[in-house]
C-alpha cells in the first residue's frame, strides 16, 4: 500500500505525548483523507473520523458534538479524532481552541488532526485563533517520484497527466480523464473553496482569470494585458487579488521578478504558473501525443512542470521563487535561500540557442549558482525527483 511522506511525519508526531493539534492542509484531490485514514488505522486506540463536507454548512455546534465523541473515546485511554475540511465551519478556529484548551486543563489524551483545502481560511483561523496551539503538515500535489511509486509513471507521462491521484486510472482514456478534471476538479476547487468561502465580486471573472493563468502558465503576462484580454476585467489590483485567491486554493500563482529588492518584486508582473501540470494539459485541444508532438506546447508543459515543482516544493523549505528578465535577457526560475541564490533555465529539447540570461544574471549578481534543466543539463526526472533545496 502506498503511503505518502507526510504518513511517516503525522503517524510519528501522534505518538508522541499530546502537545499540539496537527493541521493537515493541501489542495482538492491529493488524498488528504486518505493519509489521515491510513494513519487512524495504525493509532493503536479508538479513532473517530467526520466530515464538515456536508450539504448544509454545518456550524461551531457540529465542531463541539465531534469533539464531545472523541472525549469519551479518550476516557482514560489516548484517542483520536479527524476533523475534515474544517475551514468550511464558520469561526472554526475559535472553537477549536476552546476545546482544545479544555482539553489541555483537564488532561484529556485526545490527540487532534484538522484537514482543509482552503489555504485562505485555514491561514486566518491559525493566525487569528490557534498560534502556538497547532504544528502545520503540508500535503501539495504529487511529485514524479509519488505518481512513479504509486502507478508507474514516467516522466512524459507525468508532464503530461500531472499529479492527481484519483485520475490516475483514467490515462488511457485522455477525454474522460480531462473531463474529470475539469468537473471533479477544477469546478469544485472554484465553487467551494473559493466562490463559496470567499466574498468575490465578479465570480466570472475568477474562472476567466484562471482560465488564462493555465493558457499562458509560465510566461510573464502584465496585468495590463491581462485586462487586455478579460472582459469586465476591473482593474489591476481585483486581478491581483483574485490571483492571490487561486494561489490560496492551490490551483494557480504569479511569481514576482527577482530584483533583490522585496518591494518592487511584489510590483512586478507576475509569471503565471499552474500548481499542477494537469490544470495546463485538460484544457489543452487533443491529447498527450499532439501535446509532445508539438514543440512549442511540450516545452511550455515541461516548464510549467519545473516551475510547479519548485512552487509546491519550497514554502516547506523556506525558500522563495522567482523569475528574472533585463534587457531581454530572461533566466525561467530564481531560487533564493537566505543569501543563496541558483538561477535555472529549462531546455526542453525542441528550443535551440545559448543560455545568455544566465550568464547576464550571474553578472549582475555574482554569488549565484547556474544550473540547466533538460537538454544540456540534468535530466528533467532526476531534476523532479529531487527537493529544490538538495541545488542550493
Amino acid at each position: 500500500m502506498f503511503r505518502r511522506p507526510q504518513y511517516g511525519v503525522l503517524a510519528a508526531r501522534l505518538a508522541e505525548p499530546r502537545r499540539f493539534l496537527q493541521i493537515l492542509a493541501g489542495p482538492r484531490q491529493v488524498g488528504k483523507t486518505t493519509l489521515a485514514r491510513q494513519v487512524a488505522e495504525s493509532f493503536g486506540g479508538e479513532t473517530h473520523y467526520a466530515t464538515a463536507d456536508l450539504p448544509a454548512t454545518p456550524d461551531p455546534l457540529w465542531i463541539e458534538q465531534q469533539w464531545r465523541l472523541g472525549r469519551m473515546l479518550a476516557a482514560g485511554k489516548p484517542a483520536l479524532l479527524v476533523l475534515d475540511e474544517i475551514q468550511k465551519v464558520p469561526r472554526w478556529s475559535e472553537t477549536v481552541k476552546r476545546m482544545w484548551e479544555e482539553d489541555s486543563h483537564s488532561g484529556t489524551s485526545l490527540r487532534v488532526v484538522l484537514l482543509g483545502s482552503s489555504r485562505f481560511l485555514l491561514d486566518r483561523g491559525l493566525t487569528e485563533s490557534l498560534a502556538g496551539c497547532f504544528e502545520l503538515i503540508r500535503a501539495p500535489h504529487w511529485s514524479l517520484a509519488e505518481m512513479r511509486e504509486a502507478f508507474g509513471w514516467n516522466v512524459e507521462t507525468y508532464v503530461y497527466f500531472g499529479g492527481y491521484p484519483g485520475a490516475a486510472s483514467l490515462a488511457t482514456e485522455p477525454a474522460r480523464w480531462k473531463s474529470y478534471i475539469l468537473d471533479s476538479i477544477i469546478e469544485p476547487t472554484l465553487a467551494r473553496d473559493v466562490l463559496q468561502l470567499v466574498r468575490i465580486d465578479k465570480p466570472a471573472l475568477l474562472r476567466r482569470l484562471f482560465m488564462l493563468g493555465c493558457t499562458y502558465s509560465a510566461q510573464v503576462l502584465s496585468y495590463q494585458k491581462m485586462i487586455g484580454q478579460l472582459q469586465d476585467a476591473g482593474n489591476t489590483t481585483t486581478l491581483a487579488h483574485y490571483l492571490e485567491l487561486l494561489g490560496r486554493a492551490w490551483m494557480l500563482t504569479g511569481l514576482s521578478k527577482f530584483t533583490g529588492e522585496a518591494v518592487r518584486s511584489r510590483g512586478s508582473s507576475p509569471k503565471l504558473l499552474a500548481l499542477n501540470p494537469a490544470l495546463v494539459s485538460a484544457q489543452l485541444p487533443g491529447g498527450p501525443g499532439e501535446a509532445y508532438r508539438d514543440g512549442e506546447i511540450w516545452g511550455r508543459l515541461v516548464e510549467s512542470t519545473v516551475g510547479a515543482h519548485l512552487a509546491n516544493l519550497a514554502p516547506a523549505a523556506g525558500l522563495d521563487v522567482f523569475w528574472w528578465s533585463e534587457r531581454g535577457r530572461e533566466v525561467d526560475f530564481v531560487l533564493r535561500q537566505g543569501r543563496k541564490l541558483l538561477a535555472i533555465e529549462v531546455k526542453s529539447g525542441r528550443r535551440r540557442g545559448g543560455l545568455p540570461g544566465l550568464e547576464a544574471f550571474v553578472r549582475q549578481w555574482p554569488r549565484a549558482e547556474k544550473l540547466v534543466v533538460g537538454t544540456g543539463g540534468i535530466e528533467l526526472a532526476r531534476f523532479l525527483d529531487s527537493p529544490p533545496e538538495a541545488w542550493l
